[in-house]
């Protein structure tokens, strides 16, 4: 049966702000820096979080909290409204529910703060399902796509090129087509923007590959692996729990992507070395 799809908003912002500067002569100099900007989000009138977020998506960074939080599912959720303010520095993120969260109270009491930067957080109930993910073993990643998909990266137009202080994750197929970007103030509210995404049109994970400019942690291999996808690359590195994550879930990671090198953290047997890629 086909999910009823909740009714959207469209409530995305500039995601840059010009300032006026001093350089190290002393002479003005116009900036652009990101326009961070609490979003509180409301379910069934209830104050459940505050993200702060460039406001590039928020629909569906609703929408990809709500899903890696487990609160409910899609068919759940009647609508999500955004609104802000009228200078565009905060906003509130109504979601109504069809017929209400049973136990909302006590799903939400049981909260792990987590190293992710802009309000990271895992409800511990989350942490408790690691156990019972399942990635796909038969899937496979070419060299050749690791670097095309590193290429990608480098090369895609950008809030970080614009103006730095912000993170980036992308969702690419296997063949390393770019399917969805999004970038925010913390890479923990990009991954979640594009969960939402994925969520809307019914995409599965079994044969995509994520990439996150930030660090892996404990929070972005789990969310990473909820939303099924057996692989996770960064161009930095992971802690010693998002490793461990990635171990247990069966998850390939790959750190330090940058150019022709990366490292295989976990997993290696899904990865496809070719030499002759590195030559080419």
């Amino acid at each position: 049966m086909t999910a009823r799809l909740p009714r959207l908003s469209d409530a995305r912002l500039a995601l840059t702000r010009p300032i006026t500067a001093r350089d190290e002569k002393e002479r003005a100099a116009p900036l652009n820096i990101p326009a961070e900007r609490p979003l509180t989000v409301y379910l069934d009138g209830r104050e459940l979080i505050t993200l702060m977020t460039l406001g590039a998506a928020p629909e569906a960074l609703v929408l990809g909290y709500l899903r890696n939080q487990r609160l409910l599912a899609l068919d759940d959720i009647d609508a999500v409204d955004v609104t802000w303010d009228a200078a565009g520095q905060s906003g509130t993120a109504a979601v109504a529910t069809r017929g209400g969260v049973a136990d909302l109270e006590e799903r939400t009491a049981r909260r792990v703060v987590t190293t992710g930067c802009g309000q990271g957080s895992v409800f511990g109930s989350v942490m408790d399902e690691v156990d019972s993910i399942v990635l796909p073993p038969e899937a496979r990643l070419r060299q050749s796509v690791i670097y095309r998909i590193v290429e990608t990266i480098r090369t895609q137009a950008s809030v970080y090129k614009q103006a730095g202080s912000v993170h980036g994750c992308g969702l690419f197929d296997s063949a390393g087509t770019l399917l969805h970007f999004v970038e925010d103030v913390g890479r923990h509210n990009a991954v979640d923007a594009i969960a939402g995404l994925m969520w809307l049109t019914g995409e599965t994970g079994g044969d995509k590959v994520f990439y996150t400019t930030g660090r892996l942690t404990s929070e972005m291999v789990i969310k990473g692996a909820q939303m099924g996808i057996p692989f996770l690359l960064s161009r930095s590195g992971t802690t010693e729990m998002g490793h461990a994550v990635a171990a247990k879930t069966g998850m390939t990671l790959l750190a330090r992507c940058s150019g022709k090198h990366f490292m295989v953290l976990a997993a290696p047997q899904r990865i496809v070395f070719e030499p002759e890629a590195l030559v080419s």
